[in-house]
């Protein structure tokens, strides 16, 4: 049998996986089994990376939510905040809660007033 060489569509595959690593250095944007290699962790690691990006933003959220309560010099907690919104079967997550906690300081008081207010209500109920 004579030999054949791929040609077209050999080329064409190689050219797209080169279009992905134009950006990287040296063999890795080079030579096409490296590229390929390359090529599988870098969406290895984009796909871990999304997972840790939805971690370190709770991270953020929770911080920034205990920052704004305990300034506010009650020495409410966040986990007894959460704890009393779960409670009271509040749809604010931390992601909202966050953000009011930056743009409007006074709205998250409230909210955390009348928490309070239900919690000392509940206490009353068991005594």
């Amino acid at each position: 049998m004579t030999r054949i060489k791929r040609g077209f569509p050999a080329r064409r595959r190689r050219t797209k996986i080169r279009l992905f690593a134009a950006s990287f250095q040296g063999a890795r944007s080079r030579l096409s089994r490296t590229i390929i290699q390359q090529k599988i962790r870098a969406l290895v690691s984009a796909h871990q990376d999304r997972g840790r990006q939805k971690r370190n933003f709770r991270r953020l959220w929770i911080t920034r939510i205990n920052a704004v309560i305990r300034t506010n010099k009650l020495y409410y907690s966040y986990s007894r905040l959460i704890h009393n919104l779960y409670k009271g079967r509040s749809l604010l997550n931390r992601k909202i809660l966050a953000q009011i906690a930056i743009l409007n300081r006074n709205c998250l008081y409230m909210i955390y007033n009348e928490i309070l207010k239900e919690d000392k209500e509940i206490a009353r109920n068991l005594v």
